[in-house]
């Protein structure tokens, strides 16, 4: 996977085994744009289709996460919609790529910035920073799916007052709500998402990772996910990557996956 070139409004770098990829307008916060979005889902398309990337970090340039959508149109910014519109315009969504995707909210997340997060699989936020999903101060309404990935991560009640009211909250504050797991210094969340993206790609087996974050997402009753449990542990039971697990621990050695995804990946799940 190469690197965009730098007029491109979402910059992907490698570090090993893991993806960074950077909203890159820190001269408009990161403000939102269509081809940001355009760029943010062939970036997670890439991410997903190549078994070299084990882990993703989505994170935004300079002082900013994304401060929304970029209201540079003025009263015009939110004019009546063509046939094309989608209120989801990441495409594929992070919770449909097989391999663990982490937000690093370094700086303010509001409006479609906020809801792009909640797609991810783990947050880490700025205790500094200002996040909100201010849509309807704007006139419109929370877009990306966010009337299912709130109330998912916070609870029906919770997701209620913040997406009514539109009403901001500080990092410190997303982890009392279940917004994100950890609220760290701005300077420390990219280099703790780092890390946390770094152990995964050591320390999981890519397969095993792959598909339990397929259960996580998956609308499957209690029933249907404990068939699911079975059928996928029938699937990977037996195979190399399960007695590489084993043998590592007991030998006290870093394990060495041979499983990939997607080249492992179970042809009737796609």
């Amino acid at each position: 996977m190469s690197e965009h070139a730098s007029d491109e409004h979402v910059r992907v770098e490698r570090d090993g085994e893991v993806a960074v990829l950077m909203l890159d307008r820190p001269d408009r916060l990161n403000a939102f744009t269509g081809r940001m979005g355009d760029e943010l889902g062939r970036a997670y398309a890439a991410c997903d289709a190549d078994d070299g990337v084990r882990a993703v970090i989505v994170t935004g340039a300079g002082r900013a996460f994304c401060a929304g959508a970029d209201l540079g149109g003025g009263g015009d910014t939110f004019a009546a919609p063509g046939a094309a519109f989608n209120a989801s315009p990441v495409q594929p969504a992070a919770w449909e790529v097989r391999k663990p995707v982490i937000a690093a909210l370094n700086g303010h997340a509001v409006g479609i910035g906020l809801t792009i997060a909640m797609q991810c699989d783990i947050r880490v936020v700025a205790e500094e920073a200002t996040l909100g999903f201010l849509h309807v101060r704007r006139g419109v309404l929370p877009d990306m799916h966010a009337h299912w990935t709130v109330p998912r991560a916070i609870g029906h009640a919770r997701a209620a007052e913040l997406l009514l009211t539109g009403r901001t909250f500080s990092g410190r504050e997303a982890v009392d709500l279940g917004i994100a797991s950890r609220a760290l210094p701005a300077a420390d969340v990219l280099p703790a998402a780092l890390g946390m993206a770094k152990e995964i790609a050591v320390q999981t087996a890519p397969l095993s990772v792959a598909l339990s974050k397929r259960l996580l997402w998956s609308d499957a009753d209690r029933d249907e996910v404990g068939r699911l449990e079975t059928e996928f542990h029938r699937y990977v039971m037996g195979a190399n990557d399960a007695r590489e697990g084993a043998l590592a621990f007991v030998e006290r050695r870093p394990p060495q996956w041979r499983q990939r995804v997607p080249g492992d990946w179970p042809q009737d799940l796609d």
